[in-house]
């Protein structure tokens, strides 16, 4: 029974070959195509709409230097929220659940903010590491606390969107087997899980769009350190 929840977070595969890649490329699939037409529906229309507010969002914390990460962020973000909200449809594998995805997504974004600083603004960005005022003991221990602190940054990164999503689905068919198990038993009660089972649902499509917002919003910050 423990086993078989966790078989939800592991890699589908047909004949040997791992799907992971087609269920990471299907989110592409639903963007809107290049026409000769600015507007071709409805939505087309509602997805520019979203990639717009999305946009506008994520450059509010960043100078003019920080836009020109608009196109790489913006479609980080569609890609991290398809692929969570497709994932809670029956039957699919979400890849998110994934720490090496996650971290193959954080590391590289992370150390791309990191050199940009030090290739821009190198005194600003070793900065970071002193705060200014620190008694002459305390710097060795500060320099060592700081310097953690960054490298731990993309770990935290994708322990936090890994973390969140396998929870929630776990919660979500821990709760349905409850539902199945007690309707031949106890039909009320299983009309009642059935309940918190819609609930939680309505409540994981919540998390899949806050922490696809998260990941990304947390990268342009650590973007405007370093700009």
């Amino acid at each position: 029974m423990n086993l078989s929840f966790f078989d939800q977070f592991s890699s589908p595969s047909i004949l040997g070959i791992p799907l992971i890649l087609i269920a990471t490329v299907f989110p592409a699939l639903l963007l809107p195509s290049l026409g000769n037409r600015w507007i071709t529906n409805r939505l087309s229309t509602l997805q520019l709409w979203s990639i717009n507010l999305i946009t506008k969002q994520l450059m509010i914390p960043l100078n003019k230097k920080g836009h020109k990460w608009a196109l790489i962020l913006a479609s980080l973000m569609m890609f991290l929220l398809l692929i969570n909200l497709l994932g809670l449809l029956p039957y699919t594998f979400t890849p998110t659940t994934q720490l090496s995805m996650n971290l193959a997504l954080a590391f590289p974004l992370w150390l791309a903010t990191l050199l940009t600083g030090l290739r821009n603004q190198p005194s600003a960005s070793l900065g970071h590491l002193l705060p200014e005022g620190t008694p002459t003991p305390l710097i060795p221990a500060l320099i060592l606390i700081e310097t953690t602190s960054l490298l731990i940054r993309p770990l935290a990164l994708g322990v936090r969107l890994t973390a969140n999503l396998t929870a929630g689905h776990l919660l979500i068919q821990l709760i349905s087997t409850a539902t199945v198990a007690l309707f031949s038993t106890m039909p009320m009660i299983s009309i009642l899980t059935l309940l918190v089972l819609f609930l939680l649902t309505i409540l994981e499509v919540a998390v899949a769009m806050i922490q696809a917002y998260v990941f990304v919003l947390l990268l342009s910050l650590y973007l405007q350190e370093n700009i």
